[in-house]
């Protein structure tokens, strides 16, 4: 524990990562966990006993030429879900996985999966929310945790709305946007030898013309972008289990097995061990599908759907993000052997892949890395600018753009690792006006729920 001579003489990035610890700390991901679970028991776990029901509701609804309820929104709930999806799938699939089982060892992929199952609720609740207390002004629309919180707690929560937006605005220039163009430039570098500042420029003039165009193209490049790299990703992943099935089943073992048993050498205190996974496990499940942060909310609201059945969206998000791809990740570094090799992030998927596919691998990764990292970027935009707007009017919109495009070019070209951790940091305290809103807010959500079942929904 620092005392307060060793905090007057510790340096900017010291202090840094001290907060980040803080924020990131056991207390923190007990409370993020603890309200998906008050909100699974509160809800009657719905996200299991009516699973079926929002697959049906949801995808299957899109691919039969269903579509959505028509409501007040600016874009539909497919829409919707793969400009949130755009701003989860990518890094944290391809180096949030990794980081979980470099640092947790396998059994930390299975404390991912707890933590999926009660962000499903999380993220059910996220969504509903969005919609039930949005509202619109001529053309446009307004929602996310900034409205739920002012509209669902009332006026004397302002503050909390205005910090959760302010923190919201800050994370967005750094974990959406700098350091995602850094990880595509770095990549970029290092596969094909083009230069950082080639790479921040033509980002920055591509996703400019698609950020400029406001929600409606972002949308539009999203459900085009993110369907279609999810699928090649997925794809990618299942031939190299195909072609490694005889390790699929040691390699589940070991993640069931190493959820209760120390992986490795990591303490001498065995406890100590399966303490860190399940630490690994669940903050890395946390930063795969961001349910609980909150973020995802303000794209939702924009959906045009009824506030359940966007919420159902919210479960299917969630269990694509991770129990689909991200277990596919985990599978592909496990099968592979590439664990083994003390590499982590970008960097152990890269080598899974080149190993599962040697030649291709790698390149493989590479352009996932290019493409998700862009719908990322393009998906914060639009969380930073809803947020930077809700403190400060309409009136910042324009600036708000024209920075966020510059900054792609000097996330490229930069050294970002303080950037990282602040933004990081950023996230984990965005997220507590969030939870709290969440947990007060359960009633509204179990109403909303009970609504639809009867039918008589909005």
């Amino acid at each position: 524990m620092y005392g307060l001579f060793e905090l007057k003489n510790i340096d900017i990035h010291t202090f840094n990562l001290i907060l980040n610890e803080i924020v990131w700390g056991l207390p923190f991901i007990i409370v993020f966990v603890g309200t998906g679970l008050y909100l699974t028991v509160k809800l009657n776990f719905f996200q299991f006993t009516h699973f079926m029901t929002s697959w049906k509701e949801t995808i299957l609804r899109e691919f039969l030429g269903r579509g959505d309820r028509k409501t007040t929104g600016n874009i539909s709930g497919f829409q919707a879900i793969s400009s949130a999806m755009a701003a989860t799938l990518g890094i944290g699939n391809i180096a949030g996985v990794a980081t979980a089982l470099h640092l947790g060892g396998p059994g930390a992929i299975f404390w991912m999966w707890v933590t999926a199952f009660v962000g499903m609720a999380t993220k059910f609740g996220e969504a509903t929310l969005s919609v039930k207390y949005r509202q619109k002004v001529g053309q446009e629309i307004f929602g996310g945790v900034m409205y739920y919180i002012q509209k669902g707690l009332g006026r004397r929560w302002l503050w909390l709305a205005a910090l959760y937006a302010l923190f919201a605005g800050i994370a967005t220039l750094g974990t959406g946007n700098m350091v995602q163009s850094n990880t595509v430039a770095h990549a970029l570098l290092e596969d094909f030898g083009i230069p950082k500042l080639v790479t921040g420029v033509v980002s920055a003039v591509v996703l400019g013309m698609v950020i400029l165009g406001g929600i409606k193209r972002i949308a539009q490049v999203a459900a085009i972008l993110v369907p279609l790299m999810t699928v090649i990703y997925i794809l990618g992943a299942l031939i190299i289990l195909y072609l490694n099935y005889t390790e699929i089943p040691g390699a589940l073992y070991d993640i069931f097995y190493y959820a209760f048993n120390p992986y490795s050498a990591v303490s001498g205190f065995a406890g100590l061990g399966v303490i860190q996974t399940i630490k690994f496990g669940v903050a890395r499940g946390i930063f795969l599908n961001e349910a609980g942060l909150g973020a995802g909310s303000i794209v939702h609201a924009q959906a045009s759907n009824t506030p359940t059945r966007q919420g159902m969206w919210g479960v299917w998000e969630v269990f694509v993000d991770t129990m689909i791809v991200g277990t596919m990740t985990a599978l592909v570094i496990l099968v592979s052997g590439a664990l083994e090799t003390g590499k982590t992030g970008v960097v152990l998927t890269a080598t899974a892949f080149d190993k599962g596919l040697p030649g291709p691998g790698g390149y493989f990764i590479t352009i996932a890395i290019m493409v998700f990292a862009c719908t990322t970027m393009i998906t914060w935009s639009f969380y930073g600018e809803k947020s930077w707007e809700y403190l400060f009017g309409s009136r910042i919109k324009v600036p708000y753009r024209l920075i966020f495009i510059v900054l792609i070019v000097f996330g490229a070209i930069g050294t970002l690792e303080d950037v990282w951790i602040f933004a990081d940091t950023m996230n984990g305290l965005m997220a507590l006006p969030n939870l709290i809103a969440l947990n007060a807010l359960a009633k509204v959500v179990q109403r909303q729920k009970n609504k639809y079942l009867k039918g008589i929904e909005r």
